[in-house]
């Protein structure tokens, strides 16, 4: 199993810097921060853009993959995306992994798109996003006609670095985003049950899990994508919750989720207060008992070592998030 960490964009980098630096040397295999322009509960509080925050960590970082927790539809246009990731990946040598999500209609749907939507149209305008943002990163020059976008000959040059394009990881929980995610992704993400508001102790959230699973593996089948070929990532803290109480609670959700075969555990950074309160001390212990004593992967999400949707392509890199339950 592969383990990640969510690091929320909340410090000035003068600080922030110092977080991404120690969740390299810690071991973990990718790093996270969510692209929103304001959160929930800390919505008062703090809050930095996540393209800039990425660009300065993969400049202070060399070796842990970097990600977008996730980037949707709600603010961000595909063409101007794709160029911000494209150069992202630039500069992180490769080692960038594009987040994707529907978006749940939350605070920064009514400050820029103040439009209801039900969960049919953001689902619409999802599966857009991600097909027109996979043809601007795989083609140096495209063009798109759709019901929510529409452009024509746009260049991203000089392309990325990994072939065919920055790997993504679609966040799904419903069939139809299941099966955007085995269309489209070389990751699915899952935050655990949705339409829950408190964290369900991990335990009490398998059987969940497992059933999300069972749905995914039904997508792959129904794309005719070999499920093996599909990394299965969860986001805990939010709706799954303990995985971080202890170095034992760490090390026993590592087993459980990973016999039901969850790939890759992301954990939040742990903050001294609501939400994602937790000790920092036990992180650092997690690391030291569990991560630092591991073989090394070859991979990182979506890698060498999982062939992607298009696993007759050569990836360079090794490498491979959205609010869980996009495309529902």
């Amino acid at each position: 199993m592969r383990h990640g960490v969510v690091i929320l964009p909340e410090q000035r980098w003068s600080q922030a810097r110092d977080r991404w630096v120690l969740a390299e040397r810690l071991g973990f295999d990718h790093a996270w921060t969510y692209d929103q322009l304001m959160w929930r509960w800390l919505r008062d509080e703090p809050w930095f853009a996540c393209v800039p925050t990425l660009a300065a960590a993969a400049a202070a970082t060399s070796r842990i993959t970097l990600g977008t927790m996730v980037a949707t539809p709600t603010y961000r246009h595909p063409v101007t995306l794709a160029k911000e990731l494209m150069s992202l990946e630039d500069i992180a040598g490769g080692r960038f992994v594009c987040g994707l999500g529907a978006g749940a209609g939350g605070l920064d749907d009514r400050v820029v798109d103040p439009a209801e939507r039900t969960p049919r149209q953001r689902a619409d305008r999802f599966a857009e996003f991600v097909e027109a943002l996979d043809l601007l990163l795989t083609d140096r020059v495209s063009s798109y006609t759709g019901t929510h976008y529409d452009f024509r000959d746009v260049p991203v040059n000089p392309g990325c670095l990994t072939r065919p394009r920055v790997p993504f990881a679609v966040a799904a929980t419903g069939p139809r985003g299941m099966r955007l995610a085995a269309l489209q992704a070389e990751t699915w993400v899952t935050a655990g049950p949705p339409g829950r508001f408190d964290a369900l102790p991990y335990e009490k959230a398998l059987p969940d899990i497992a059933r999300q699973l069972e749905g995914l593996d039904a997508a792959c089948a129904a794309t005719g994508r070999d499920p093996a070929t599909l990394n299965r990532l969860l986001l805990t803290g939010a709706l799954v919750g303990g995985v971080l109480d202890s170095v034992e609670s760490y090390r026993d959700a590592v087993g459980r989720f990973g016999e039901l075969g969850i790939t890759d555990l992301v954990v939040h950074w742990p903050r001294p207060s609501f939400p994602y309160a937790g000790d920092p001390r036990v992180l650092e212990a997690v690391a030291e008992e569990v991560l630092l004593p591991r073989p090394r992967t070859t991979g990182a999400v979506a890698g060498q070592d999982t062939p992607g949707r298009n696993a007759g392509s050569q990836d360079t890199t090794g490498h491979g998030l959205d609010e869980a339950g996009g495309g529902r």
